[in-house]
């Protein structure tokens, strides 16, 4: 009998999010990553000197580091069997009808553009692969001072503001993948409101990575001045392939005075994907982040979004869900330091498993020694859908000082098979009884989304509880 690779996925069926295009491009470096392909990348994007020689500091940490060791294996994860940059055969455009066709046809089938048309978001951004082929945003914004744009664009068009924020938040020697991340960036968002400005209506950016045996490596920054209010939205999704796909993004977010950003994200990757994610935010004082997260698919995550509260009374709250079904192991939770006094911290995350999948809730909350009257709470809810599946919870808390407010609760448990004969006894089948309680126990993080977000997380569920390895 042969033996099928590690990277051999026998994905089931996700309908609209594994449909897969032609790969059409118009340039591709070899795979692997070197000091030579990195110039050829800077060159390309024609970036100032500051940038190439950031990117190339980062790939030396990138050398230099080792894996991770306190997640789940990525020993498979080779960089040399990657393609770090490919560019579709598309040129950045405003107008939707500009976009190549086939592209065009992808995100429609997505959904991307319908929601820009019925006004419910005030700018949309779509990258392919390791290009921004669409960015737009609404003139009221605009006239308003508002910045949206791909991030190559906003390099070249506010470099002093990009510059005094690149790598503030997210250090390239955080870890071995936001080392990569620095080194080999492409796309990405730019996002800045100015001081006063609501926007009122959401922003989003649609990541889609379409190539086989590629990575897609976006920086997404925003920054929200004092008194301002910003909803940004991400959606991340690729079709299944037999071969290793990497996603190591990043993102910073500048938080500040009596402001409020809220980063919601659904994250959808097929089987052959390690997410290798990293978010960071930095909230001033009286500001506030809102991290609502969906994390499906992939075959391992890392997912960590951190909340730096280095002013009084900021604060930060995470609502997040995960999924793992077979074959799959979701590494994800959140970084909460308090760094100021009467900081407030919130953690309220769920997992799902059934089938041999491995969710694992993973945290850091820090209260440091001048963070006197913080308060940090966390509850962490996880169901197995069977008696294959795993759930884990590992919790790390430090505190430095005695005048603080400090909570974590942790369940785990089954279905009630109870609930599910009562349901069966009113008619409904067993499949369909299941699936309510699954929606029940995620409902918590759906009401923080924009209503077709929470639509389409319950299709996401569905597509999971329905879906089976062959």
């Amino acid at each position: 009998m042969n033996k099928r690779k590690k990277t051999e996925i026998q994905d089931f069926d996700r309908g609209i999010y594994d449909l897969k295009n032609k790969v059409n491009y118009r340039d591709k470096m070899e795979n692997g990553i070197s000091e030579d392909i990195i110039r050829k990348i800077s060159a390309k994007k024609k970036e100032p000197q500051w940038m190439l020689d950031y990117r190339l500091k980062a790939l030396k940490l990138f050398n230099e580091l080792e894996n991770p060791t306190w997640g789940p294996d990525i020993s498979e994860v080779d960089i040399n069997k990657i393609t770090t940059y490919i560019s579709p055969d598309a040129d950045l455009s405003v107008d939707w009808d500009d976009v190549p066709e086939d592209i065009r046809n992808t995100f429609d089938s997505l959904g991307i553009p319908e929601a820009e048309k019925d006004q419910f978001l005030s700018g949309v951004g779509a990258q392919y692969d390791s290009e921004v082929v669409y960015h737009s945003m609404q003139k009221y914004l605009r006239d308003q001072g508002v910045v949206y744009t791909d991030f190559d664009t906003a390099i070249k068009e506010h470099e002093d503001l990009v510059k005094e924020y690149f790598g503030r938040a997210i250090s390239p020697g955080l870890h071995k993948y936001a080392a990569l991340h620095y080194a080999v960036w492409s796309g990405g968002s730019f996002v800045y409101v100015p001081k006063g400005v609501n926007v009122d209506v959401p922003l989003q950016s649609y990541y889609r990575l379409n190539a086989p045996g590629a990575g897609q490596f976006e920086h997404t920054m925003i920054i929200v001045e004092d008194d301002a209010y910003c909803h940004f939205i991400e959606g991340c999704s690729a079709p299944k392939y037999n071969v290793l796909n990497i996603h190591a993004g990043a993102v910073e977010i500048f938080v500040g005075k009596k402001a409020t950003c809220r980063f919601s994200t659904i994250e959808n990757w097929s089987r052959n994907m390690y997410n290798l994610n990293t978010k960071r935010s930095i909230i001033q004082e009286d500001g506030k982040i809102e991290w609502v997260s969906g994390s499906f698919g992939s075959r391992v995550s890392y997912l960590y979004p951190a909340s730096i509260l280095v002013g009084p009374r900021a604060s930060a709250e995470m609502t997040q869900i995960s999924f793992a079904g077979p074959g799959q192991n979701l590494d994800t939770g959140a970084i909460m330091i308090h760094a100021a006094p009467d900081t407030k911290s919130y953690v309220n995350s769920k997992s799902i498993s059934k089938g041999g999948g491995i969710c694992c809730y993973r945290s850091l909350t820090e209260i440091k020694e001048n963070a006197h009257g913080s308060k940090a709470s966390s509850s962490c809810e996880s169901l197995m859908l069977d008696n294959q599946s795993r759930a884990d919870t590992i919790p790390v808390i430090k505190i430095e000082n005695k005048d603080v407010d400090f909570g974590h609760e942790a369940t785990i448990g089954r279905i009630d098979d109870s609930v599910i004969y009562y349901l069966m006894t009113r008619g409904i089948s067993e499949e369909e009884a299941k699936s309510m309680v699954v929606r029940g126990f995620a409902e918590p993080v759906a009401k923080e989304l924009p209503m077709e977000y929470a639509v389409e997380m319950n299709n996401l569920i569905n597509i999971e509880l329905e879906g089976s390895i062959g």
